[in-house]
């Protein structure tokens, strides 16, 4: 969808539902993706998911699309989201050595081998090439698994309120003409 997803998400949330057969007030908590990706749709829908979550009373959920790649492959592993302009998102899941999630260029990958290293997600079989590891084939839609790990996370106590994780600056700049000024009476 090119534009207007800020108007097209609640119908289309109420049209799930009732696919589904079940009612907003039927749910015991919203899980939403946190990026890193498009920053309009990640503020869109993480604003939505905690708007929603206090309306309901119930907790929001952010898991990031990292983590999503992650869910049911094998350790150590490397989940990668495309970031264009020749750049990735990653994330190494490996006990004891975890690293990221950062924006990395392709042409700098040292340090993010590993003995036993699997990948997954957006150019896979390029990295695990160039970093001599295996591939994991992740889910194509990250939506099962950003459920899946919301209903785990729910309960915790001490769980932080969904926010968006921007790995890249903003392309948009601040206007460079000076803001209005309140004249005088």
């Amino acid at each position: 969808m090119g534009k207007g997803q800020a108007e097209r998400l609640m119908p289309l949330i109420a049209e799930v539902m009732a696919a589904g057969g079940a009612a907003l007030s039927d749910l015991d908590a919203i899980g939403v993706g946190t990026g890193p990706g498009n920053f309009t749709g990640i503020r869109i829908s993480v604003s939505a998911a905690r708007g929603l979550a206090l309306a309901l009373d119930v907790p929001a959920v952010g898991v990031t699309s990292l983590e999503a790649l992650a869910l049911g492959a094998p350790r150590p592993l490397l989940t990668a989201v495309d970031a264009r302009r020749e750049q990735l998102y990653l994330q190494r899941f490996a006990e004891g050595n975890e690293r990221g999630p950062a924006m990395v260029s392709l042409d700098a990958l040292d340090g993010w081998e590993m003995p036993g290293l699997t990948v997954a997600g957006d150019r896979a079989e390029e990295l695990a090439a160039r970093l001599g590891a295996t591939t994991f084939d992740a889910a194509p839609s990250p939506a099962p698994a950003i459920a899946h790990i919301a209903a785990i996370r729910f309960r915790d106590p001490a769980l932080p309120r969904p926010a968006p994780l921007y790995l890249r600056a903003a392309d948009a700049a601040p206007a460079r003409d000076a803001g209005l000024v309140m004249l005088p009476r």
